[in-house]
C-alpha cells in the first residue's frame, strides 16, 4: 500500500526526530500550530530554541527541499515563534534560531541558522 503525502510526510518529520535527538536535540514541541501557521519541531540545541522547519522532497523535479522555505514561509515561521516564545514566556535574553532540516529522497542534511528573524 502507498503512503499518502501527508503519511510519508509525519514518517520522514519522525526520522528528523531521531536524528536530531540522536545529536542531542531537546525536542519540546512538535506540529505548534496557530492561526498564523505552524512550526515542525521546536527544541534545545545547547542554549538555543530552535524552531525547526522541515521539507522533503521525493524528486528533483520540484526543486531541492531547502529551496522550498522561501521568504514568505520563513517569514510565517519568525511570526509563529514570536507567538509560541510569548505563550512559553521565553526570556528576551533566549538565544533564539531558525533551522531547516531538508529531507531530498534519502538524503538528510540538517541546515544550522539557515535563516535570520524577520519582522
Amino acid at each position: 500500500m502507498r503512503m499518502n503525502t501527508r503519511e510519508k510526510g509525519a514518517q520522514k518529520e519522525e526520522q528528523v526526530c531521531a536524528r536530531l535527538r540522536s545529536e542531542g536535540v531537546n525536542i519540546v514541541e512538535r506540529n505548534f500550530r496557530n492561526r498564523q501557521g505552524e512550526i515542525d519541531i521546536v527544541g534545545y540545541d545547547g542554549c538555543y530554541l530552535v524552531f525547526f522547519e522541515v521539507k522533503y522532497r521525493s524528486g528533483k523535479n520540484r526543486g531541492s527541499a531547502a529551496e522550498a522555505v522561501g521568504f514568505a514561509k520563513q517569514r510565517k515561521i519568525c511570526r509563529v515563534a514570536d507567538y509560541y516564545r510569548m505563550i512559553h514566556h521565553c526570556s528576551e535574553d533566549t538565544p533564539i534560531r531558525f533551522d531547516v532540516v531538508a529531507v531530498d529522497g534519502e538524503e538528510m542534511r540538517w541546515i544550522k541558522d539557515a535563516f535570520s528573524y524577520i519582522i
